[in-house]
């Protein structure tokens, strides 16, 4: 959650929201990123997409089949639909996303009858440090 962070604190400093991602295999660190929507201008360029599709061409395989998710702010239900896709086996995230997040709030995705694959979900990792690096951001938007 450590490299997630730093993620997400390179995010902040490009002018992007600050969440970050790492997805790891065994032990290793396959792919960080941190949001490039308005550097990319791709509305699906989050975090969790940026890596899985990194870590996808490594292990050249659509499937991370074995591979656990590390991600700052609970995904998105687009996210969440991706992680499913790419058949991860764990999510860990930090702060919950009571407005737009699709795994404990919102959609619910992996809840849903027709989510073919739910990865094990752990909330709450560095959640306060996740909290800070998102609540600073947006006060400086405010100002």
């Amino acid at each position: 959650m450590s490299v997630a962070l730093t993620e997400a604190h390179g995010a902040a400093a490009r002018g992007e929201v600050p969440i970050g991602a790492a997805l790891v295999k065994d032990g290793t660190i396959l792919a960080s990123a941190g949001n490039r929507t308005r550097e990319l201008n791709d509305p699906t360029a989050h975090a969790e997409i940026i890596v899985i599709r990194e870590a996808c061409q490594i292990l050249d395989n659509e499937r991370l089949t074995g591979c656990d998710l590390y991600v700052t702010l609970e995904p998105c239900t687009m996210c969440a639909a991706a992680i499913s896709f790419a058949r991860i086996r764990r999510l860990y995230y930090g702060a919950q996303d009571i407005k737009g997040g699709g795994v404990e709030n919102g959609a619910r995705f992996y809840a849903q009858p027709t989510c073919l694959h739910a990865p094990e979900v752990y909330s709450g990792f560095k959640e306060q440090e996740a909290e800070v690096i998102l609540k600073e951001f947006f006060r400086t938007k405010r100002l």
